[in-house]
């Protein structure tokens, strides 16, 4: 049974460029730079006919390629941070592409996400990490910004059921059309 999500592909030099901020806080579980991406729609875990069906679904989006950047770093959690996170700003292009694939899940009967959508990466995983040390940690670090790159395609992903950040498999990629 696979767990499965769409994404969008972090290019390699916006990859260096994240990896870059690794290390300096205490209890962070580092994503790997290959395992970067922007999440547009997590599906969960599904049977393979319903796998089918949903990369068959995702072969309808007909959109547009856009530029994407990431902008500045915060965390998820609250009190208790749970991930440190680059920041994707929602422009129009991405919040539309995510809403339509939203929309596609709902029609094959796949529940809706509970959360708001929150476009990002995931640069960590934090278990011990306290507040504090997280507050710091982007005090020192979060103002980041990269150059912007082309999003051309997105992709559908499998992931080992685990506590999240890889190794990823694309299983599918679905061609974005030239503006």
């Amino acid at each position: 049974m696979p767990r499965l999500f769409t994404g969008i592909e972090v290019p390699p030099s916006v990859g260096e460029a994240l990896a870059l901020l690794r290390g300096g806080l205490p209890g962070a579980r580092w994503i790997d730079p290959e395992n970067y991406h922007v999440t547009l729609r997590f599906i969960g875990d599904v049977d393979d006919m319903t796998a089918q069906e949903i990369a068959l679904e995702l072969g309808r989006v007909r959109r547009r390629a856009f530029d994407l950047h990431l902008e500045g770093l915060a965390s998820f959690g609250g009190r208790k941070p749970r991930a440190v996170i680059a920041s994707v700003p929602p422009d129009q292009p991405l919040m539309e592409l995510q809403a339509e694939q939203e929309r596609l899940m709902r029609r094959i009967g796949l529940e809706p996400e509970s959360r708001k959508y929150t476009p990002h990466v995931t640069v960590a995983r934090l278990r011990e990490s306290s507040s504090v040390e997280v507050a710091q940690y982007l005090a020192e670090r979060g103002y980041f910004r990269t150059a912007a790159f082309r999003v051309a395609q997105f992709v559908l992903y499998s992931a080992r059921a685990s506590t999240g950040g890889g190794p990823y498999v694309v299983e599918a990629a679905y061609p974005l059309a030239a503006p």
